[in-house]
């Protein structure tokens, strides 16, 4: 399977369980970054979201999580044939990675199947359901590598968004930024973009469709992602 190309980078996703996909590049696009120094990508599959961030911001200093090895190479792959070769990948769960400074800001695209049928594939069953990293697990990751005045990107279907939502409320959490998002005007919205924080503040609220009456993609989509896309 050919890569997916876009402005200042390529991404090859041949052996990766989790394919480059609209909700990636959604938060890549949507992640709050102003003012942070560092970031951790947790479960960062092909590298996307590190890739996009240090796009958005190259001063960035990056470290990407990924616990399966295909992954994980493909990753580091991905990040030495782009112009920003200096991402650091790691290969560990994020329950055992260990790291001396807090980060700025974390972002991640996690696993939210919790009880759905599985596949075959070992690998795309990690990538996609909470069995190895579940929503608990990854806010007690987020507040032990973070500091007080860091913030925690996160996309999910907006089922299990309002779950995380109470989590993270029932862990001291803040929601400051809720965007929700449809793919078209006339279906209902389909995924949540989150930012949380230790702060506590009136949460901005927005919305966002993905393409118009005419299947185009909206000027709020392409607003957003047109840093990323190579023909937009």
């Amino acid at each position: 399977m050919s890569g997916f190309t876009f402005k200042q980078f390529k991404v090859e996703h041949d052996s990766c369980a989790m394919k480059v996909s609209t909700d990636g590049i959604l938060l890549g696009a949507w992640a709050y970054l102003k003012g942070a120094n560092t970031l951790l990508d947790i479960g960062t599959g092909t590298g996307l979201l590190a890739l996009m961030c240090k796009q958005r911001q190259p001063a960035l200093s990056i470290t990407a999580v990924e616990i399966d090895e295909a992954a994980y190479k493909q990753a580091q792959q991905n990040i030495a044939s782009s112009p920003w070769p200096n991402i650091t990948v790691k290969h560990t769960t994020i329950q055992a990675f260990k790291q001396a400074a807090p980060f700025d800001v974390v972002i991640s695209n996690p696993p939210y199947f919790n009880r759905s049928l599985k596949g075959l594939s070992d690998a795309r069953n990690t990538a996609r359901h909470t069995d190895g990293l579940s929503f608990d697990e990854l806010i007690h990751a987020y507040m032990r590598l973070s500091h007080e005045h860091s913030c925690f990107n996160v996309i999910l279907p907006t089922t299990e968004a309002g779950l995380f939502i109470e989590l993270a409320k029932q862990n001291g959490l803040y929601l400051n930024a809720h965007c929700q998002v449809k793919t078209t005007p006339s279906k209902a919205f389909s995924r949540s973009l989150m930012r949380f924080s230790l702060v506590n503040t009136l949460p901005e609220l927005t919305s966002l469709c993905i393409k118009d009456d005419n299947n185009r993609y909206s000027d709020d989509y392409i607003a957003l992602c047109k840093a990323f896309y190579l023909k937009m």
